[in-house]
């Protein structure tokens, strides 16, 4: 065998041990790629936005509100969905006129400035207590989402992880893209 067939075969072999031993752990236990289907988080993110979802970042802090989240829909795991956090554990959201105050646990209210949503019907009101474990999440576009308004609150194993990277399209890519603080 000549020394070019043997150096391309070492190459090979190089790099399949680095799939192994690196690329698959992190796509499979790190961080793994999210493609939005859908318009229910607009303007923040566009259908067909390609998304790298960070999975380790919630076995060492707990999700904030604000966060951008993938997650198994609740009434069939094998169905994605992306939203975000409004409410945490042990919080009630209430929903006035499009107008959202969460009460915290520790009984302080807080009215959520929301810039980036496309606002909703200024008729709906709704009340929701959540238990430990269970996060109230909506879409951005606010009219056009399916979420914790109609199907309840998301219970904490359902979620995947937090959206850290936009990668497509490449004119809108960043680091921490739609996140909030309140």
């Amino acid at each position: 065998m000549s020394d070019t067939w043997k150096g391309l075969l070492k190459d090979l072999f190089t790099l399949a041990f680095l799939v192994v031993v690196v690329v698959i752990p992190i796509r499979v236990f790190v961080a793994s790629p999210f493609i939005v289907d859908g318009d229910s988080m607009h303007p923040t993110f566009e259908n067909l936005d390609y998304l790298i979802i960070d999975e380790f970042i919630y076995n060492f802090k707990d999700p904030s509100r604000g966060d951008v989240i993938v997650f198994r829909y609740p009434g069939d795991p094998s169905i994605f969905y992306i939203k975000r956090i409004i409410g945490l554990p042990n919080e009630t959201v209430s929903i006035n006129r499009g107008s959202v105050t969460v009460t915290t646990a520790d009984g302080e209210k807080l009215t959520l400035d929301e810039p980036y949503t496309v606002n909703e019907d200024a008729t709906y009101t709704k009340d929701i207590s959540l238990n430990h474990e269970e996060y109230f999440v909506m879409g951005d576009n606010r009219p056009n989402s399916s979420d914790s308004r109609i199907w309840g609150p998301l219970p904490r194993k359902d979620i995947i992880g937090r959206v850290d990277l936009r990668l497509l399209p490449i004119s809108k890519s960043a680091f921490s893209p739609g996140a909030a603080t309140y």
